[in-house]
């Protein structure tokens, strides 16, 4: 994530032949992370199928955030390419988990049940621990990233133990702050939109937490 306050290259470092792809990466990691938190939170009950996030798990959430990883690459910004490339496999392989795995086994287990909840607490349990360095290493970006990666942290466990508890309420609890995941994950994007135009309109990302 190479949102900054003021995003302009150092005087020492070439100037970049790419924009900066980090707001991409937040703005697809926030509008898929919202889709599926606000079915966690119950807000699609009675209005919607509640898989709103699906299509977009691949082409937004999943396809974008690994381009913008791969472009972190090409910027040589190392934090930047491994949390937008691990997000983008993320909501990608959740894609196909719930293709090839959760709709195949529903006619068999009833959705909801310990078999499909425990597939999705083993898989947010692992991304929490990737999402543990992350976080400690974010707190070197600026506030703003360090707020993205904290947010999802406590989603990420929350999440975690309603699936391996089975418990409706504590998944509902998690969808909510997914919710606020993703509104600061939207904010940061755009702050990397504004600060990248270097225009009028500047929205803060504060400093780093640790220098």
């Amino acid at each position: 994530m190479s949102v900054s306050e003021d995003r302009t290259v150092a005087p020492a470092i070439a100037a970049s032949p790419i924009a900066d792809p980090a707001p991409l990466g937040l703005a697809a990691f926030a509008l898929t992370t919202f889709l599926l938190s606000a079915a966690n939170a119950h807000w699609m009950n009675g209005n919607s199928t509640g898989d709103a996030w699906l299509g977009y798990a691949f082409a937004y959430g999943g396809l974008c955030q690994l381009l913008a990883g791969m472009w972190e690459f090409r910027n040589r910004n190392v934090f930047g390419a491994t949390a937008f490339s691990s997000y983008g496999g993320f909501w990608i392989g959740l894609g196909l988990w719930f293709l090839l795995v959760a709709s195949r086994a529903r006619p068999a287990v009833a959705a909801g049940t310990a078999f499909l909840n425990h597939d999705l607490g083993w898989i947010l349990l692992a991304f929490a621990i990737f999402n543990t360095y992350m976080l400690l290493f974010s707190a070197q970006v600026n506030a703003a990233v360090f707020g993205v990666f904290l947010t999802l942290e406590l989603t990420e466990i929350i999440l975690a133990i309603g699936f391996f508890a089975n418990s409706a309420g504590t998944v509902q609890l998690g969808g909510y702050v997914g919710l606020v995941t993703a509104l600061v994950a939207w904010y940061t994007s755009a702050a990397g939109v504004s600060n990248g135009l270097a225009g009028r309109i500047r929205l803060p990302v504060g400093k780093p937490l640790l220098a």
